[in-house]
């Protein structure tokens, strides 16, 4: 009895004395406690976007772009008819519809629907060729001056530097893209469409 009595009259000078300094360092160990399942909630990933966006409006992913909080992505149904313009909060995962267009032209969407290569795959691809977070992933098959359609996918790397490159879309191959504000390893379209005549 008289042990107990000690450990707390020793404690209670402990915060008499320590007053603001014993406070912080409670604060501190609860703020540890809590911290863990905090930081446990990353960010939504664009894996997790395009998941999350078909789930809401299934069919097949045209476009992924995160801006800020806000991850937009845009599905074409797999008909070709239908066109949603989706956002999924980047911190949430929670799915807002943007615009909803059900009179496509389904002709316009024949590669993208007929790719084997899927957005989500192409995300995984550049990621494993250049490491960071997948942030942009675009359907191309406009203007490319004879190439087959592919995907344009943007990659911020750990070290704060961007990558743009090209997924094709039946292979998965992974290049990179040229004329890039980074540094770029090739320049080989930049001469391509000169030889026609």
């Amino acid at each position: 009895m008289k042990r107990n009595v000690f450990v707390s009259a020793a404690a209670s000078v402990v915060l008499l004395v320590g007053g603001p300094v014993a406070t912080a360092a409670a604060a501190s160990a609860d703020t540890a406690r809590t911290a863990p399942a905090a930081a446990a909630r990353a960010d939504v990933t664009a894996e997790q976007a395009v998941a999350a966006a078909l789930k809401d409006y299934p069919g097949v992913v045209e476009s992924l772009d995160r801006d800020g909080n806000v991850w937009h992505v845009d599905v074409i149904t797999k008909d070709g008819k239908g066109h949603a313009e989706l956002q999924v909060d980047a911190a949430t995962g929670k799915v807002t519809r943007g615009n909803v267009d059900t009179s496509e032209n389904a002709a316009e969407h024949q590669d993208l629907l007929a790719a084997k290569v899927t957005a989500e795959q192409a995300a995984k691809a550049a990621v494993a060729a250049h490491p960071g977070t997948a942030w942009t992933v675009e359907w191309d098959s406009d203007d490319n001056g004879g190439k087959a359609a592919y995907w344009h996918v943007e990659v911020r790397g750990t070290d704060g530097k961007t990558w743009d490159g090209s997924v094709d879309a039946t292979t998965g191959k992974v290049t990179t893209q040229s004329g890039t504000d980074g540094n770029s390893d090739t320049n080989s379209d930049t001469n391509s469409d000169s030889d026609s005549g």
